[in-house]
């Protein structure tokens, strides 16, 4: 029997949407737009997943996560939908008790992967590697050592474009190997962005340069670094005891 999901949304396009590509996917989908018809839909149904929209005339997302989970004792996994800014929506979902959430602004692609992989259960996945140095050598080598370990990397050759990757959830890194010397935005300060966001708190940040370690230990520390390896060294083996 398919998994079904309940989709509590007062806007009849986005239920009219998320229903159809779930629907695609083989989900089964019901929705509730109001109070009422959210009640009907729970003494008739059962769900393995409840998607709430955060912002409602009549009610809002985090507190029908609360309702659910005290009044109804609901054990649905539930998550919030919303357009808001990530950080905030992370924020919401803390604090409301949520399972997850899922980001209006992504696409329905990456909604429907979102909602499969938590109705699928805890998956084990490939570690996510981004490699940012514009050695095109050094990319090369170290795209190689990982993917041959069974990682997937993603290789940027400066910060505007590991920026990018970062940023967007789908492609977020776990651990970024970071070159120090770069044209135009250098290691060092990238670095200080990533761990100054609260956002991207689930990812590691090594330098990867030649430099010497009194100059590498002093970078690390500063701008609160997660380690580094030198590129004379053994790089690949480094790395991958900190993704173990």
């Amino acid at each position: 029997m398919a998994a079904r999901v309940l989709v509590i949304d007062d806007s009849p396009m986005t239920v009219q949407l998320i229903s159809e590509a779930l629907t695609a996917a083989g989900i089964g989908v019901d929705s509730a737009s109001d109070l009422a018809s959210l009640d009907a839909r729970l003494d008739s149904n059962t769900y393995e997943l409840v998607l709430v929209d955060v912002n409602m005339p009549e009610m809002y997302g985090d507190d029908v996560v609360e309702f659910l989970r005290s009044q109804r004792k609901l054990s649905a996994r539930l998550f919030l939908y919303s357009d808001l800014a990530e950080d905030e929506l992370v924020q919401k979902t803390k604090n409301s008790g949520a399972d997850g959430y899922v980001a209006k602004s992504q696409g329905l692609e990456a909604a429907v992967e979102t909602i499969r992989d938590a109705l699928d259960g805890p998956q084990v996945r490939k570690h996510r590697v981004l490699v940012v140095d514009d050695s095109e050598p050094t990319v090369r080598l170290l795209k190689a050592e990982l993917e041959a370990k069974g990682h997937e990397v993603m290789t940027a050759n400066g910060a505007d474009s590991a920026t990018k990757i970062i940023l967007k959830k789908k492609t977020r890194p776990d651990l970024v190997l970071l070159d120090v010397n770069m044209p135009g935005v250098n290691g060092e300060e990238l670095c200080r962005f990533i761990k100054a966001n609260s956002l991207f708190a689930g990812i590691q940040v090594v330098f990867c340069s030649a430099a010497e370690d009194a100059e590498l230990q002093r970078l690390v520390k500063s701008c609160g670094a997660d380690g580094y390896v030198r590129k004379n060294q053994l790089i690949a083996k480094e790395i991958l005891d900190l993704l173990t």
